[in-house]
């Protein structure tokens, strides 16, 4: 069974701060690059964040460039979303997804999903 466990989402206001975790179970992150997705009902779901195998190469989309802090701890095999400085429009269900090796932009080259998380900002 492979899969992977999103937690960290919730309530927060605007200027708030999350922190994202995506655990895998099954298969060990070491060699996979990590993905971060975001969805909201009615829209396309959106990259946000990937780091390849070893963290060698780091991307964001612009709207989260400065604000957003992709990490992975390979020992825990755990990968990481840092959410400061939170907008209203980040509101959405993060997902975690993974490939081999290295990040790609299309949706489709990410093979194993996580079931998302609720991040929501508000006042």
């Amino acid at each position: 069974q492979l899969q992977f466990v999103e937690s960290g989402g919730g309530l927060v206001q605007p200027g708030g701060s999350l922190r994202l975790s995506c655990a895998a179970s099954g298969f060990t992150l070491d060699y996979y690059a990590i993905g971060w997705f975001r969805q909201v009902p009615g829209k396309e779901r959106e990259g946000v964040s990937c780091i390849s195998m070893y963290g060698g190469s780091i991307n964001y989309v612009d709207s989260v460039k400065g604000r957003f802090t992709i990490s992975r701890d390979n020992a825990k095999n755990t990968v990481y979303l840092q959410m400061n400085s939170l907008k209203p429009e980040d509101t959405a269900v993060y997902y975690c997804a993974s490939r081999r090796y290295l990040c790609s932009d299309y949706l489709s080259d990410y093979d194993y999903w996580g079931q998302g998380t609720q991040v929501t900002v508000s006042s």
